[in-house]
């Protein structure tokens, strides 16, 4: 029988979908006076961009309070932050996967689609994207499933696909022509790859991550914007834009990064099914949109797929394969390897930070598909 646990993986999912289901209302106030594409360009930038900043704020702060060895002396460690693996060399081809495929493809198809494409007819194809990142990551890299799981992905996706029906009902769908319906179909697939993708990359610094793809997906929708002839609006209003993609894209990216690294793709992306949730709630305050049945329908049921995934007890017997590689962590059962000399000592929150290796090991116990656990089933 499952016990209602909630892990730090689902909550880190779920602020990072509530963080993007913002952008959504906070767009629409910004959408009459920008283009769509511009719009989408300076949200990327505005992310790229703050997290830069950050980031080379936090190595700045690093190397000052480390000066002298304190990374490695167990008294200064409480008060030094302890850093994220950094991106390597042979990330690159995955964080080019990533960039090309949900920072540069995704967006053109689908800016290419919504300009044949009824606006209610967008809205429930885009859901596409969670059904698309949950099938690769199942049936392509082999995440475990059961059917509570699939259940409870389904009522996710369901009441996802409620909110985004129009006031006269699922109709329009039918009116979206074949051409329009490939495109934003073939976005919502480029971003689900993007999602699978990333997972490979998790154990790596998020910010690092977040800030590559913003600055780069940002530049190259900017060019292309600019060469529609878009016009860009005024100072304040890049300002504007720019901090709600700083947070609604940007500091969600870094949090679904997280929850990759804790849940895998197939959850994550389940979970990240509430973000337009969260944007209709927010609609009805900032924009005074009204309450409706479907959206009520649609609360019941998310409720329900919420229940049976944070519920999931998933644990059998498994293999651990000889491992090596980098990341934040602490002494637990899958972390009983000896130190060498000049490794970080421990923060004050009992994590350190060095490559270490896994030794084989077979065990049972409750588990998600993280980046210690991606054995088939």
């Amino acid at each position: 029988m499952s016990r209602f646990v909630v892990s730090a993986g689902p909550v880190t999912a779920l602020l990072s979908a509530a963080l993007f289901g913002l952008s959504t209302p906070l767009a629409k106030l910004m959408i009459g006076n920008v283009d769509p594409w511009l719009l989408a360009a300076i949200l990327y930038l505005g992310s790229g961009i703050g997290l830069s900043v950050f980031y080379a704020m936090s190595q700045w702060r690093f190397r000052s309070l480390s000066a002298g060895g304190a990374q490695t002396d167990t008294a200064a460690a409480a008060v030094v932050p302890m850093r994220e693996a950094p991106l390597r060399l042979t990330d690159l081809p995955w964080l080019l996967a990533v960039i090309a495929s949900g920072g540069i493809a995704a967006p053109v198809l689908l800016m290419l689609g919504l300009n044949i494409t009824p606006a209610s007819s967008a809205a429930l194809l885009l859901n596409l994207e969670s059904v698309f990142t949950m099938l690769l990551a199942w049936l392509v890299f082999h995440e475990g499933v059961d059917r509570r799981l699939m259940m409870g992905a389904a009522a996710l996706v369901a009441g996802a696909v409620l909110l985004a029906m129009p006031a006269e009902g699922g109709a329009a769908i039918f009116r979206t022509s074949l051409t329009g319906f490939c495109l934003i179909a073939g976005a919502c697939l480029c971003w689900a790859v993007d999602n699978n993708f990333t997972r490979k990359l998790s154990a790596a610094d998020p910010v690092q991550i977040a800030a590559a793809k913003g600055l780069v997906a940002g530049s190259v929708n900017l060019v292309l914007a600019l060469a529609q002839h878009a016009r860009l609006p005024d100072l304040t209003t890049v300002v504007t834009i720019g901090v709600i993609g700083l947070f609604c894209y940007g500091i969600s990216l870094v949090l679904f990064v997280q929850a990759l690294r804790q849940l895998g793709a197939a959850r994550t992306g389940a979970y990240f099914a509430i973000a337009p949730f969260i944007g209709a709630s927010c609609a009805f305050l900032l924009l005074g949109e009204p309450l409706t049945v479907l959206f009520m329908a649609a609360a019941v049921l998310m409720a329900i797929g919420l229940y049976l995934h944070l519920t999931e007890a998933h644990e059998h017997e498994h293999h651990h394969a000889v491992l090596r590689h980098d990341h934040r962590h602490r002494h637990d059962s899958h972390h009983q390897h000896p130190h060498q000399a000049g490794d970080p000592a421990v923060d004050a929150k009992g994590m350190h930070r060095h490559p270490h290796r896994h030794e084989a090991l077979t065990h049972r116990h409750r588990h998600f598909p993280d980046i210690h656990h991606q054995h088939t089933h």
